[in-house]
């Protein structure tokens, strides 16, 4: 019997001090498992080497990894396993994305009414001695 597919994204912080042919490595065979298993990569986004909010595991920087997929649901303990069991991954987050979350992926982010009104000029000197300035009419 086939399972549903559903959408997932799973983000992971690896070990900063890893090389980065290492680091690579490592995201294609987490990629690699997903679609061994049936799974379909939709993005792979790699955030690169950030400073931590706080220390974790005596580490202050991580390489940030997020990947969106699609695949059943058995799968994702199978990941979750082998991040848990690989001594260089520091932390590690696996979700399951709701239809609301992939609707507003897709619309554009709202335009602010202040951000579109023009900047008001204001016709006033800028210094006492610049009385004698004429202003054009259409500013006044």
């Amino acid at each position: 019997m086939e399972q549903v597919k559903k959408p997932y994204e799973i983000t992971f912080i690896i070990n900063a001090s890893l090389e980065d042919t290492q680091i690579e490595t490592f995201i294609t065979q987490v990629t690699e498992l997903i679609t061994r298993n049936g799974g379909e990569i939709t993005a792979v986004n790699k955030w690169g080497r950030k400073r931590l909010a706080y220390t974790i595991q005596k580490k202050n920087n991580g390489y940030y990894a997020n990947i969106e997929f699609v695949a059943a649901g058995a799968l994702i303990p199978q990941l979750e396993r082998m991040l848990t069991l690989d001594e260089n991954v520091i932390r590690f987050l696996s979700i399951q994305l709701d239809q609301r979350a992939l609707d507003a992926r897709k619309q554009p982010p709202p335009i602010l009414e202040s951000m579109v009104e023009p900047i008001p000029i204001i016709p006033e000197p800028l210094f006492e001695d610049e009385e004698d300035v004429v202003v054009p009419p259409e500013i006044k």
